[in-house]
Parts: structure tokens; C-alpha cells; sequence
């Protein structure tokens, strides 16, 4: 076998063998097992919400063993075309091995990181919001890149993406903008872009061309499904009405469906405005608010979290977690995991793995060796 080739298999024989462990396999299985025979049992839909429990964490723990396998089998056939067309002398053949052996060590480390998505909201679909920092039109621009950065991040991988609020800035960009990311672990991998970005380039807005330094930043909270209580005071809850702006239906500029709500003991504020009734934007709002309490409990569980709290209480200088600089050189840097690349345009159009996959990793404090 080629060198090459032989190191790619040892490669994802270790991360087969460390998903194994993670999820202690024999345990694993015979806990699915007991998983099935009680999705089969009639009387388990006696209680919805006990069999609707019981259904996800089959499921997830399905996947997970699957997964697992599909890896194992992908490996075999690679490794199998790679000894045949190495023994043919089949140089084409090989490469076509080699891409396919690629694929699958890149699903396997995904598959590593996603192991470590064990929080009790990983899970869950996501609301990500972004909001410019002092500076016009340079943040709000700076701002409606990160929003296109987020959204093909999410495409790219199968997550759907809907538009729930959206304040446009004056001359470009957005002041503010609120999305719903809904797909597997959608939560659990965008949490560790909540902070502040920072964006320093040439400013296109200004006729001198200097040097400009734009402030951003993100948040972002669970969906939070109807096994979750949050218990809210609605007295504690005020609600503003006013007109959506933007591209939208008949109703855009119109009439007053937009809603703000703002919980007055956290000053939490949460609007949205892509609904064609207030009724609808208002089941929404709650949604959304009932996520933001969520994740400021979730906040308050974990003390790793607190700094990403207090990072968000200043869109500006000494809160950022990441840089962006293009000029005067290219560089996309992570300020908690080191993290950096040149790729300054991959990364604006959704390239974020390696970042989220290292302050994943960070967070939970694991590593292959298990330190």
C-alpha cells in the first residue's frame, strides 16, 4: 500500500477508534437496543412528551452508531480499491481511492467534533443574531457581511436559514438582523461565535481609502422545543408594535405587524417581523424570547460562559474574539484558540470548521489522547 494512503487509513482508524470510546460502543448499543423495544411499545404514546423524548434520543443515538459504521464500511471499500489499483499498476483508479479515503477522514474528524456536542441544547435549532457597533455605515456594512457569512455557512451544510427580523442600515448593510438556522446541532455548533467581530480593511465608503476598523457582534441562543419550560412573567414583558421595513408581502410598510418585546428584568429585546400578521410575528417574538432566556440559563450553568457574557456588553475595542484583517495584509485570527488563516475570503463566504472545531474542542477541554 501507498505511503500516502496508509497513513489516511491510520488516520481514521484512530478516529473510529477514539468515536468508539467516546461513545462506549458495547454500552451504546445495547442502550439503543432498550431504545427500540420502547419506541415499540404501544403504551409509551400513552405520554406524548415521554414518547417524543424517548423517539429523539433513539434517533440521535442511532445516528451516532451509524455514522460510526458508515466510516468503517467507506474505509474498507477505499482501502480495498487503493490495494487493487496499486497492484494494477492503475494510477487513475488509485487517485479516484486517495479522494475517496479524503472524504472520509474529513467526515470522520466532523464526527469527532460532533461527539463532543453533548450540552442539553446542542441539539436544537438556532437563532443567531447580529448587531453593528458604533461607526455608520462601516459597521452596519460590516455587519451585513457576517450575516452573509453565517447564512452560507449554514447552507452549505444543509441547514435551512429563514429571515425573522432585519433593520437595514442607512446606506448599506444592516443595523440588526435576527436568522433561524434549523438543522442537526445547529446550537451547538454556532454558540462559540457569540462575541464581538472585528473587521479592519480599506473602507470602499471612504474617499481617501484609509484604513477603517469595524465592529460587529453575534449572538446566538437555542431554539427551544415545548419539553423546555421557561416560565415568563408577561407583566414583566413590554410589547411594542410598528411597521416592517424591507423587501416583504403587501403588508411591508403598511401596517404595524412588526413585534418588540422587551423582558424589562434582563432587558432582553427581541423583534421580528417576517410574518404577514402581527399575530404571527408574535408567536414568533415569544419563541425568540423564550430561546434568549433559555440561553442566559444556560449561561449561568456554565462559568466558562461568563466571559462570552461579558464580551457581549461592548460592541468595540478589548471584547472582540476573532479579527478580521484585510488589509494590510490577509489574516482571519481567533483570539481564545490561536486559530488563524489566510483564507480571508474563504472564511467570509462560510469557511468556519476549523474555527468552530477548535473553540468546540477548547470548550469541552478534550483531546484525542482524552487530556
Amino acid at each position: 500500500m501507498r505511503p500516502d494512503v496508509e497513513a489516511m487509513k491510520a488516520d481514521i482508524e484512530q478516529s473510529v477508534a477514539l468515536l468508539r470510546r467516546r461513545l462506549d460502543w458495547d454500552v451504546s448499543l445495547r442502550k439503543l437496543d432498550e431504545l427500540n423495544a420502547r419506541v415499540e411499545d404501544p403504551t409509551l404514546w400513552d405520554n406524548p412528551e415521554q414518547a417524543q423524548a424517548v423517539s429523539r434520543d433513539r434517533s440521535r443515538l442511532e445516528g451516532q452508531i451509524n455514522s460510526v459504521r458508515a466510516l468503517e464500511t467507506d474505509l474498507d471499500d477505499g482501502v480495498m480499491l487503493a490495494e487493487m489499483a496499486d497492484e494494477e499498476g492503475d494510477e487513475a483508479t488509485l487517485e479516484e481511492a486517495r479522494e475517496q479515503l479524503r472524504g472520509v477522514k474529513d467526515r470522520a474528524a466532523r464526527a469527532e467534533l460532533e461527539a463532543l456536542l453533548s450540552g442539553e441544547a446542542d441539539g436544537n435549532d438556532a437563532y443567531l443574531e447580529v448587531n453593528s457597533g458604533a461607526g455608520g455605515t462601516e459597521s452596519n456594512d460590516w455587519a451585513g457581511m457576517l450575516l452573509r457569512m453565517y447564512s452560507r455557512w449554514a447552507k452549505a451544510h444543509g441547514y435551512e436559514v429563514t429571515v425573522e427580523a432585519h433593520e437595514e442600515g442607512e446606506q448599506a448593510g444592516v443595523k440588526s438582523a435576527t436568522i433561524l438556522i434549523e438543522g442537526p446541532n445547529a446550537y451547538g455548533w454556532l454558540k462559540s461565535e457569540s462575541g464581538v467581530h472585528r473587521l479592519v480593511r480599506i473602507s470602499p465608503y471612504d474617499a481617501a481609502a484609509k484604513r477603517h476598523t469595524s465592529f460587529a457582534s453575534i449572538g446566538v441562543s437555542p431554539v427551544v422545543d415545548d419539553t423546555i419550560e421557561i416560565d415568563i412573567n408577561p407583566s414583566d414583558v413590554r410589547t411594542d408594535t410598528y411597521r416592517a421595513s424591507g423587501a416583504g408581502g403587501q403588508h411591508i410598510n403598511k401596517t404595524d405587524s412588526a413585534v418588540r418585546l422587551t423582558h424589562v428584568p434582563t432587558n432582553t429585546v427581541v423583534a421580528c417581523q417576517a410574518g404577514r400578521s402581527q399575530h404571527q410575528n408574535r408567536d414568533m417574538a415569544w419563541k425568540m424570547l423564550r430561546a434568549r432566556l433559555y440561553e442566559l440559563e444556560l449561561q449561568k450553568r456554565e462559568a466558562a460562559a461568563q466571559a462570552l457574557a461579558d464580551a457581549k456588553t461592548d460592541i468595540g475595542w478589548g471584547h472582540q474574539i476573532r479579527s478580521y484583517v484585510l488589509q494590510p495584509y490577509q489574516m482571519v485570527k481567533d483570539l481564545r484558540t490561536e486559530v488563524e488563516t489566510s483564507d480571508t475570503q474563504g472564511v467570509l463566504d462560510g469557511d468556519l470548521d476549523k474555527f468552530m472545531g477548535a473553540a468546540l474542542a477548547a470548550r469541552v477541554g478534550e483531546t484525542r489522547d482524552g487530556n
